[in-house]
């Protein structure tokens, strides 16, 4: 669940943390490169950097150099936070805005 009004790096750290909680991504899987978060995300390479070193500061990534990264394997003493009703509606509403963009984006390209 991101807030639109986040910083672009926030947001794409929110969005893996998500897909991380949500199962869609798990531990050892390996992230896109930094050009495709770019392109995904449709932001700077530089912004892809900075969410990348958030997300290893948070020990949910680790990188290897030539490699990529990959999700760093959840310490075992941490239970998944349960999630709340008011955290999913959050996150509906965020996909819901998602969707809206990509729609305008891809009508814009038609």
């Amino acid at each position: 669940m991101t807030d639109q009004f986040a910083q672009p790096y926030q947001r794409i750290v929110q969005d893996v943390l998500d897909q991380i909680r949500l199962g869609r991504l798990a531990a050892g899987d390996k992230l896109p490169s930094t050009r495709e978060l770019a392109a995904h995300y449709d932001v700077a390479p530089g912004t892809v950097q900075r969410a990348l070193s958030e997300l290893r500061n948070r020990k949910a990534i680790y990188s290897q150099q030539g490699l990529g990264s990959f999700v760093h394997q959840p310490d075992a003493n941490t239970a998944p936070a349960p999630v709340s009703v008011e955290a999913l509606a959050q996150q509906l509403a965020e996909l819901t805005i998602r969707v809206e963009m990509l729609e305008k984006r891809q009508l814009r390209q038609d």
